[in-house]
């Protein structure tokens, strides 16, 4: 953080914008021309302790400290009760739905009586919880406009739009951002990321040992650094990065994780699984033990052991369910679905992951919408493989109208996958190119891409995507199911079809 030079207090009632002075220099180390000054927005608190929790909390969100940053927000709350800017970035960082939902109410509540930079991120972090994208989005671009010389501000938007909205804006944001300040590290963190993300490494990696020469100390730069040496197939770096994350702070659990990841992708199940096991066990947060178990149940999947992948997943759906996580719940069974060898099955697992997200209505908009349009894709291509036309129709129907209303990229990706599939199981192939292409952030369409490519005499094409979806370094399910299929082909011959996807003695939930 820049250094403070000026801030003036209002008593009693909140901090006016603070002027943060930096170092005279014509260059930053990185040899980027270093803005002068910058105006950061106020919070508005009645308690210099809270306002002093709530600014420590930012720097650990920065820092990738996130459940440090909640425990922070949530003791400035504890200081003063009307601090509405802290229960917004509990709502928007929380991943218990009860809290997020509590916190959203507090501060859409106290939104009044807080100053107009305050209320715009309110109305933003509102807005897109409770599915208004475009009201939301305006507000986000109001909050912006009204603060143009605040980093945090740009890093704060980015990266959410990161989580699911838009890479090329927040590409521009993080611009911003590092024209204010060159050496601005959470900066330099996420446009790595982005760079990874279009697959180019070498700058994704540039602007990682630059990230880590600024933060030497710190476990966050090494544990971006694995991931992204993960993402590039840099596999031994990776655990050499995760490593050393953990070695400056074992508790740093991502990198924990990141171990198992890398691992999983290598190959390497049992070795993954026990990694995963120590995240697990180390985990302190309930959504992510949750996370880490699906993940773990994936490392069964890329092995088709379907039958210990269903025992891991069933387990998680269940305490999930009895503990109020919805989201999760429904993630759990919507899984299960994706890799059943039984279409009727996959179909009744989907139903129940649906139902999933009904049970305590305490979802955001915005969580419950996005893993519903994830199930209806699913059910799309179920229900037509299964010869149920009327059934698949209804899902892209459904989906299409969700997405007609919607700036989520999730849903919005979800209904071009659903219609690509659909094309290309009637063989209207040259049709399902436009959709698939609107979808090449998942594993799965890029593999329906190789063959529509293909189909249509796109030899170039059909073999460049294929050797992208080769270098797919992420260890989702999707990977594991589209990479099944390429090492099919690449043996010249199809995947072995899955056996029955319920364990014996273990009691399916869509039963």
């Amino acid at each position: 953080m820049l250094r403070r030079i000026l801030a003036v207090l209002v008593v009693g009632i909140c901090f006016l914008p603070v002027v943060l002075q930096a170092h005279v220099q014509p260059k930053s180390k990185h040899g980027r021309k270093v803005a002068a000054v910058t105006v950061q927005m106020p919070v508005t608190t009645y308690s210099a302790k809270a306002r002093d929790l709530y600014q420590r909390a930012v720097q650990d969100y920065e820092l990738l400290y996130l459940e440090r940053a909640q425990i922070g927000w949530r003791a400035a709350t504890k200081e003063d009760s009307q601090f509405a800017s802290a229960f917004a970035m509990i709502a928007m960082n929380s991943r218990d739905p009860e809290e997020i939902r509590s916190a959203r109410e507090h501060a859409k509540e106290l939104a009044p009586k807080v100053s107009a930079g305050e209320r715009l991120m309110i109305q933003w972090i509102a807005n897109v919880q409770e599915g208004n994208d475009l009201a939301g989005i305006a507000a986000m671009n109001d909050m912006i406009a009204m603060f143009p010389r605040d980093k945090h501000v740009y890093y704060l938007a980015a990266n959410w739009l990161m989580g699911g909205q838009g890479n090329e804006q927040a590409h521009h944001l993080l611009h911003k951002a590092l024209d204010i300040d060159p050496d601005y590290a959470a900066a330099l963190n996420n446009m790595a990321y982005l760079h990874a993300r279009t697959h180019e490494f070498g700058e994704a990696l540039e602007d990682m040992d630059n990230y880590a020469a600024l933060l030497p100390h710190e476990p966050n730069p090494q544990d971006s650094y694995g991931e992204v040496s993960r993402m590039a197939g840099l596999f031994d770096a990776a655990i050499e990065h995760y490593r050393a994350a953990l070695k400056i702070d074992p508790n740093f659990n991502t990198s924990q994780v990141g171990l198992g990841d890398t691992y999983a992708l290598m190959g390497a199940g049992e070795q993954a699984r026990l990694e995963y096991d120590k995240a697990i066990q180390n985990e302190p947060n309930p959504a992510n033990r949750f996370d880490d178990r699906m993940q773990k149940a994936i490392s069964w999947v890329r092995e088709k052991n379907y039958t210990e992948a269903d025992r891991e997943l069933w387990r998680v759906a269940t305490e999930a369910h009895s503990q109020s996580y919805e989201l999760q719940e429904a993630q759990a069974l919507r899984r299960m679905a994706q890799y059943a060898s039984d279409d009727k099955l996959a179909l009744e697992r989907l139903a129940s992951a649906e139902e999933a997200l009904t049970h305590r209505h305490n979802l955001s908009p915005s969580d419950r919408d996005g893993e519903l349009a994830s199930i209806l894709r699913v059910r799309a291509g179920r229900a037509a493989h299964v010869g149920a036309q009327e059934n698949a129709q209804a899902a892209l129907n459904q989906l299409g109208a969700m997405a007609a209303g919607s700036r989520n990229r999730v849903i919005l990706e979800c209904w071009h996958g659903a219609v690509g599939e659909m094309l290309v199981a009637q063989g209207k192939f040259q049709e399902a190119i436009s959709e698939l292409e609107e979808d090449q952030d998942n594993p799965e369409t890029l593999a329906l891409l190789v063959k529509a490519y293909a189909e249509v005499g796109a030899a170039d094409k059909s073999q460049g995507t294929e050797t992208r979806l080769r270098a797919t370094n992420v260890p989702s399910l999707e990977q594991a199911l589209s990479g099944n299929i390429v090492r099919g082909k690449a043996a010249g011959m199809q995947p072995p079809p899955a056996p029955p996807a319920t364990a014996a003695g273990v009691a399916d939930p869509a039963k």
